[in-house]
């Protein structure tokens, strides 16, 4: 049976390719060549082509209506004695027992070199031979042989299954033997990104995906093999590998098409990145001021790096915009508009605080560690980046201040000159004292005072200023340098303590700002302990005076 239903195949191929050979190679100068219209037989099989018109009918009309007078042909009943050619008319019929197919015209052999007669007995032929295939579909023999090859397949696809499972279970277990040897912690700067544990469960899930994906690969294919032992199925069968085969080569298409662009994006990459690296090079050679050029402080160098790192990039981004996918759709074009729109009316105050940390880089008010104030705030540069700047104040406290507001605002730095080749930052205080006091005397006990406390430098001199004579006092202000700007806190409680023991040791009394005693029968403000064991208030002294009449 297969080798009938092979030789009836090779029949048909031979001639569907005689019948194809024979129409190109006539010509005539009063035929124009027209498109032909199929006949389509059992199975969807293409017998021949109608090219004019009979009658009143078309060339499609008349393939449409042979079609399916052959379709109605029961290929169970066919018999080949019941096929005939009437020849009594001009135009001989081709018949199946009472039913017309269809009449060959003088037309129909335009472009054949066949007679009329030649013609209809080779559409014979070929109806005959599509019946017959169509017949022997249907034969029991055929049908159980067909099951046979179902069962085949089915036990194909269940080793193929039971193959899947064997290698998972294999797979699974040679990486649980090796884990302690293949797996390692992945780490950066003491931190731990993802333990061996960790790996293992990812490892685990990308085998249990690949497991489920093969079976569904494998079901996949297998079913169409299933739909292509039987005819009336094979339709099912070629769209399912249409389906997943037209789509991995849509895909290797594409890919291989967009090889090139993928070369150009390479080479931009590279060749930017050993760009940045060269750049990134210069500015470090700045930073450590090995490379010195006039005007541009050392501490510019990496914030100047950085801007022109993003801008380099940028450019780069430009030149592989282009060659992205589907970058010169409509919908990739809307959605960047969507996303420009979007960040530049979100983003104002932060573009806002970007260029202002810019500006203020450039600026230079102030370092890492510098003791600044801004605003009412005052603490030690711990952080500061294009949005924010971070103080840390005396009390622990993490203060942050957008870079807006440090710019349009004043910023007092302290530690500008205690650095190495600075006088140091002058600390002062302010302490009234009464006129009955000489300022000499003040100006020593504050001197002295100010040469006790730690931190404070000897040399610049401390030095006194009277800033104000007030109604009840004179106004003293201590100035002193210290290199330690960040202990002002310290500084000033030793210096206040040690201004009272001078004063006290010199026998002056601090009565400011507003104090007030009656020194006749008082005791001195003074503490005792600065005071002479034998010392006494004095008494209160009253006069009298006796009038003259």
């Amino acid at each position: 049976m297969f080798f009938k239903r092979f030789m009836l195949l090779l029949f048909l191929s031979v001639i569907s390719f005689s019948y194809g050979a024979v129409l190109p190679s006539v010509s005539q100068d009063s035929i124009v060549k027209k498109e032909g219209f199929p006949v389509i037989g059992k199975a969807g099989e293409e017998l021949f082509s109608i090219y004019h018109k009979s009658g009143d009918l078309s060339a499609a009309e008349r393939a449409k209506i042979i079609s399916e007078r052959i379709q109605e042909i029961d290929a169970n009943t066919f018999l080949k004695d019941s096929l005939n050619i009437l020849t009594d008319n001009e135009s001989p019929e081709v018949v199946y027992g009472n039913q017309i197919l269809f009449n060959i015209t003088n037309l129909d052999t335009i472009a054949t070199e066949k007679t009329k007669q030649q013609l209809a007995d080779l559409y014979v032929e070929v109806i005959a031979a599509n019946l017959d295939i169509a017949e022997s579909k249907y034969i029991p023999k055929n049908i159980f042989l067909k099951v046979g090859f179902v069962i085949l397949i089915l036990l194909g696809l269940w080793l193929a299954l039971k193959l899947i499972a064997f290698l998972n279970k294999r797979i699974i277990k040679l990486i649980e033997s090796k884990k302690d040897k293949w797996l390692k912690s992945l780490t950066y700067n003491n931190y731990t990104f993802i333990t061996p544990e960790q790996e293992l469960n990812v490892i685990l899930f990308v085998v249990k995906v690949l497991k489920w994906f093969s079976i569904l690969l494998v079901v996949y294919i297998f079913f169409p093999l299933i739909f292509s032992v039987f005819e009336f199925t094979q339709g099912w069968s070629n769209y399912l590998f249409d389906l997943i085969f037209s789509s991995f080569r849509q895909i290797f298409t594409a890919i291989w098409e967009y090889f090139p662009n993928l070369i150009k994006m390479a080479a931009i990459i590279i060749v930017m990145r050993y760009f940045v690296r060269a750049v990134k090079y210069i500015f470090s050679e700045i930073e450590d001021e090995k490379l010195q050029i006039s005007g541009f402080h050392p501490d510019w160098a990496m914030p100047t790096f950085t801007i022109i790192r993003f801008l380099l990039y940028a450019f780069m981004f430009v030149l592989i915009f282009p060659l992205l996918p589907g970058s010169d759709s409509t919908i990739f074009k809307g959605v960047s508009v969507f996303l420009g729109v979007l960040l530049s009316l979100g983003s104002s105050s932060a573009i806002a605080n970007m260029v202002a940390g810019l500006v203020i880089t450039y600026m230079r008010p102030f370092k890492i560690g510098d003791r600044i104030n801004i605003g009412n705030t005052t603490g030690n540069v711990i952080e500061k980046t294009l949005l924010v700047t971070r103080l840390k104040t005396i009390k622990n406290e993490e203060i942050t201040i957008p870079n807006s507001a440090v710019l349009s605002g004043n910023t007092v730095n302290y530690s500008t000159f205690t650095k190495e080749k600075g006088e140091g930052l002058i600390i002062n205080t302010t302490v009234t004292l009464g006129y009955d006091i000489p300022y000499k005397t003040v100006y020593a006990a504050l001197i002295e005072a100010a040469l006790r406390t730690n931190l404070i430098e000897k040399q610049p001199k401390p030095f006194v200023l009277q800033t104000s004579l007030d109604d009840f006092y004179v106004s003293y202000q201590l100035n002193a340098y210290t290199k330690h700007a960040n202990k002002q806190a310290l500084i000033y409680s030793d210096l206040h303590q040690n201004i009272q023991d001078c004063c006290n040791e010199m026998d002056i009394e601090i009565l400011s700002p507003h104090y007030r005693a009656q020194r006749d029968g008082n005791m001195t403000t003074i503490p005792k302990d600065y005071l002479d064991e034998n010392y006494e208030a004095p008494s209160f002294n009253i006069r009298t005076r006796k009038s003259k009449e």
